[in-house]
């Protein structure tokens, strides 16, 4: 974004930034800038309260008013993520005949379909639909058991793409049964949804194994690397 604004800024277009990490926006030197200490993807910091969140806005379009840059200006709040567990209760095995994570996945799909009719639209897509999420885990687990990662037909053909769709499907799933998309739950902080996933699902599980394989294998960085989050 920061490079971006530079390109619009030539181009006579006035530019804001809202940065989540101070020493790229320090290097980058964007004309304005607001840095925001919030949790990754929770530019505005948080959720469902709109008072806050004017007050980023309010904030980042103020720094229109100076003339010469780059400003480099930091929220006064800052918002630490927090890796505990989001607290889900996971539906129980419906089928012992199924990989684990299968059975898991499936037991999911209605809380899945639950979220996706409250909020009209899902963040899963970019390799598989929904209804690709078993295969797509059998997959993964078939390279966990030793196949060869390029042999396998990994669905759409890229790691990144497939299994952020079944980390969203659990994901958006789990909000659904905390009651966090209706109102009658609280909503989780930046990363629990995250770390619920890796720490007690199935699922999780089965990504971090065959990330791990692929590694193994000899599959390239970018390959394995961004099936899950850097810091995992």
């Amino acid at each position: 974004m920061s490079t971006l604004a530079h390109v619009f800024e030539e181009a006579g277009i006035a530019t804001i930034v809202l940065s989540s990490t101070r020493s790229v926006a320090e290097r980058m030197n964007a004309p304005r800038t607001l840095h925001c200490e919030f949790p990754l993807g929770r530019p505005l910091g948080r959720p469902n309260d709109a008072e806050f969140q004017h007050d980023v806005l309010l904030r980042a379009f103020e720094l229109l008013d100076e003339n010469a840059g780059p400003v480099l200006v930091q929220h006064p709040v800052s918002i630490e993520a927090d890796e505990t567990p989001l607290t889900c209760q996971i539906p129980p095995r419906f089928d012992p005949n199924l990989h684990p994570a299968v059975d898991e996945a499936q037991g999911l799909r209605k809380a899945y379909d639950r979220s996706l009719a409250t909020r009209g639209s899902t963040n899963v897509g970019r390799s598989i639909d929904a209804d690709g999420v078993p295969d797509a885990l059998l997959t993964l687990q078939k390279i966990v058991d030793g196949e060869p990662w390029k042999e396998v037909g990994i669905p759409g053909g890229n790691t990144t793409a497939l299994c952020h769709d079944i980390r969203t499907y659990y994901e958006e799933a789990a909000l659904e049964l905390v009651g966090a998309l209706d109102g009658s739950g609280d909503v989780p902080d930046g990363r629990a949804a995250e770390a619920w996933f890796f720490a007690s699902t199935e699922g999780g599980k089965t990504l971090m194994e065959a990330r791990q394989a692929i590694q193994d294998q000899g599959g390239p960085f970018p390959v394995w690397f961004y099936m899950a989050p850097g810091h995992r």
